[in-house]
């Protein structure tokens, strides 16, 4: 594959979504064409696996592993559809997150085993993994701020 692909880890607040957008317009100036994207999300199925994870009301019941199964369903999509067409076309590819959030939130957040996740993160992306990932960390009260600031119930730390 001929392009660059980059991804964003970091906890809620911490910043990816800033930094893309600064990286996305710097590269775009020195000429490169860029695609930006977001797990879960970017295809049609991948938006409506997001709003089921994330803004369902009737999520609330949805098991460990369904919500594993679906993140990879989402990425799965994600990557044939869009990523491995973007990279072979030489784009850079900058993700807000990928399959380390999921070794995070489903692993260890969650507890499931991390034998059983890395074999259905790599059932998803297959060889399609990234040059290049990024983990911004900030303070958990500066992450926490900005993530009630978006929700409208706090002023944010900076």
């Amino acid at each position: 594959m001929n392009g660059l692909f980059i991804t964003f880890e970091g906890t809620e607040g911490c910043g990816k979504s800033t930094q893309i957008e600064l990286l996305a317009e710097r590269l775009r100036a020195s000429g490169l064409t860029v695609r930006q994207l977001r797990e879960p999300g970017g295809t049609a199925i991948g938006e409506e696996i997001r709003h089921t994870l994330k803004h369902s009301e009737r999520n609330h019941s949805m098991t460990s592993e369904s919500e594993l199964l679906l993140m990879n369903a989402s990425r799965a999509q994600l990557v044939r559809e869009v990523i491995r067409p973007a990279l072979k076309a030489g784009e850079v590819v900058l993700c807000d997150r990928f399959y380390d959030s999921t070794v995070a939130y489903q692993g260890y957040g969650r507890q499931l085993d991390l034998e059983v996740i890395r074999r259905i993160i790599d059932f998803a992306v297959g060889e399609t993994r990234p040059d290049l990932t990024l983990l911004l960390h900030v303070p958990m009260a500066v992450s926490e701020s900005r993530r009630l600031e978006r929700a409208g119930a706090a002023t944010p730390l900076r």
